[in-house]
């Protein structure tokens, strides 16, 4: 048995394959036991949330269409009728457990723009106090790339430690992770436990996506390495074990455990990494004798070679060493264009290029995260 008796509140993802029937109509049994397991969590004093896919899916249904649309604007007609169709189903069904659902749509910027997020964070919270469960989806029917959060399981991980989650369980096709992908080798066993997400594990990610969805395995263990570095737990399990909620949340051992970090990181750290996309980037010099992996240090001018991208003092940007991977993310201390100006040169000659002192560093030390070399490329791309 697992040791879950502290649990207060938790969330749960389901994929839109588990959501929808082959023929794209909405699952009712599968939502039934959604609700169902949500009734008698409340029962035992915990709160739940649920992160849904499948609204581009039941849209798809509702407009006749058999294939996902590549046309953007199809895809988010779609999305608009599905996520109204999928809320009116859900209603439905907790009526009959006497729940009371929230229905809250997201983009990235809702994490971006810290202020935005508070107010997110205390809607939650407010919902939670009253009893109501919330119903979280990406905005399709508005989003676009440069706002898009992406796939769901990462969703679910971003909102989690927002709601001071204990637990994340994400539902899906698949029963947990495997050593090896199950659909291509007889002989792949599936792992119960994961103390802690290395280069092995990552490399058991195949990226596999279904018809209907946008997630893979890939997705899921960076929705794992997110929650455990936050500081919860998080399963991967198959849905059609959605009925066994509460004994998953008692302690039964179905799906795979990704156990949280003993050592979790700052919420201001889990903020930079994992909720903002970055507005540029600066390269390091080859020679920079500071190893970051070592040392978190302060980036100064004489050790940049470059700067791509336009954007202001006081923006995110991505740190890329000389072989252009993302090491680092940091706040900077300048515009673009005066670290195009500055780079390379001592803070002694600022006054002359720039026309003022400035700060002698591009990212203080204190405004940068580092990134683990074993994780270079896989959550941040």
């Amino acid at each position: 048995m697992r040791d879950f008796k502290n649990i207060k509140r938790i969330v749960i993802k389901v994929g839109s394959s588990s959501l929808v029937k082959k023929d794209l109509s909405i699952n009712i049994k599968m939502l039934n036991s959604i609700m169902s397991g949500f009734s008698k969590l409340k029962d035992l004093g915990i709160d739940s949330c649920l992160v849904t896919s499948g609204a581009i899916a039941v849209g798809m249904h509702e407009l006749g269409l058999t294939k996902k649309p590549t046309n953007m604007a199809l895809k988010q007609a779609c999305a608009a009728v599905g996520q109204a169709k999928l809320m009116e189903s859900y209603n439905s069904v907790a009526n009959l457990y006497e729940l009371k659902l929230g229905q809250i749509l997201v983009n990235h910027d809702d994490f971006q723009v810290r202020k935005r997020m508070v107010l997110l964070s205390d809607t939650l919270d407010s919902m939670f106090k009253n009893n109501i469960i919330p119903v979280i989806n990406e905005n399709d029917a508005l989003a676009v790339d440069e706002i898009k959060v992406g796939d769901n399981d990462t969703l679910a991980s971003l909102i989690s430690p927002m709601v001071s989650a204990d637990l994340l369980i994400l539902f899906s096709d698949i029963n947990g992770l495997y050593d090896k992908n199950p659909k291509l080798y007889d002989d792949a066993k599936m792992i119960s436990d994961v103390k802690h997400i290395d280069e092995s594990i990552i490399s058991m990610a195949t990226g596999a996506t279904s018809k209907v969805g946008t997630g893979g395995m890939e997705t899921k263990i960076k929705a794992a390495l997110i929650s455990n570095m936050s500081g919860l737990d998080m399963i991967i399990c198959n849905s059609n074990k959605i009925d066994e909620l509460v004994n998953i949340v008692k302690g039964e051992e179905i799906g795979t455990l990704f156990n949280k970090y003993e050592k979790c990181i700052s919420s201001r750290d889990d903020w930079m990494i994992f909720k903002t996309n970055s507005c540029g980037q600066i390269i390091l010099d080859k020679n920079f004798k500071n190893d970051l992996n070592v040392k978190k240090v302060s980036i100064l001018p004489t050790g940049i070679t470059d700067c791509k991208g336009e954007f202001l003092k006081g923006s995110i940007i991505d740190i890329k060493n000389s072989d252009g991977v993302i090491i680092a993310k940091g706040i900077s201390n300048y515009s673009s264009n005066e670290i195009n100006l500055i780079k390379g040169h001592k803070s002694s000659e600022f006054t002359d290029i720039l026309g003022y002192k400035g700060k002698s560093e591009v990212i203080h030390a204190d405004n940068l995260v580092v990134i683990k070399e074993e994780f270079y490329g896989f959550f941040i791309k």
